[in-house]
């Protein structure tokens, strides 16, 4: 079909591949992400060993700054009445082909990862109207709206069905601030008493939670595994102890990283 200044060949077919039937140990087995900006991506899990995964959301933003500079010059110069042009379309075109090609790379390493850990469930954090009433001030706002994290969840529900995987979209209100180590409660926004509770953890800036006990790892990783323990109040029943030594080889993985040391392999980018 027709479509600006191209054609789109669309193919619907069929998968013929049958959903690896899931073994107990398979079932207890969980995965959670928290999505954002700068990591696009935080995945943990309860597996014992997995050290967390953090994707970079750093192209998308890019991607998304180039287009509404450009956007806005190219919409300066259309004269009269008009709204939009052929540059405008194909500017629009080359954005969403760009961004959907990084979600489907991300979405992809996401699920072969899990099968190939033998994770039966995967947890996605996601807020009802989160695009709509979110205020993180006006440049913030406009880099959150525009990353596709809709777009993302879609392609790892079905990419996930694929292989037998059972993906939870869980209301992740006060995720961020709870001390996943603490084992602090984490309330449902707007539940009568979710303004009182008190979180015994801080972040102490962009990135950076210090725990209760002064242990410091990434906040996104925090997030992930309070979304896991929210959606999956017993996922850690055996201690989160195992949690505990993940989170703590991501951070290490990610200062590795900034130094360009062995353990960037566990932070994509």
């Amino acid at each position: 079909m027709p479509k600006c200044d191209s054609y789109v060949i669309e193919v619907i077919y069929n998968a013929c591949t049958q959903p690896e039937p899931t073994v107990e140990n398979q079932k207890e087995l969980v995965a959670s992400i928290d999505l954002g900006l700068n990591n696009l991506v935080a995945l943990t899990s309860n597996q014992p060993g997995f050290v967390p995964l953090l994707i970079n959301g750093r192209p998308l933003k890019s991607i998304n700054q180039f287009y509404n500079k450009r956007k806005a010059q190219l919409q300066s110069q259309l004269k009269g009445n008009r709204c939009s042009s052929s540059r405008l379309g194909r500017l629009t075109r080359c954005r969403h082909q760009k961004v959907d090609n990084y979600l489907h790379h991300t979405s992809r390493q996401i699920i072969n990862l899990l099968a190939s850990e033998k994770i039966g469930t995967l947890v996605i954090g996601k807020n009802q109207k989160w695009k709509n009433e979110i205020n993180l001030g006006k440049k913030t706002n406009q880099n959150f709206v525009s990353i596709s994290h809709a777009r993302l969840i879609e392609m790892l529900k079905y990419k996930a069905s694929l292989v037998g995987i059972k993906v939870i979209e869980q209301e992740e209100s006060y995720t961020s601030k709870s001390d996943f180590f603490s084992l602090d409660p984490i309330p449902v926004y707007g539940n009568i008493g979710s303004g009182d509770v008190t979180f015994s953890g801080s972040r102490i800036k962009r990135g950076l939670y210090k725990t209760s006990s002064g242990r410091l790892i990434n906040a996104d990783v925090n997030g992930s595994y309070n979304i896991l323990r929210k959606a999956i109040p017993n996922a850690f029943s055996d201690g989160i102890g195992r949690g505990r030594s993940s989170a703590e080889a991501g951070q290490s993985a990610q200062s590795e990283r900034e130094r360009g040391g062995p353990g960037a392999s566990h932070v994509m980018s």
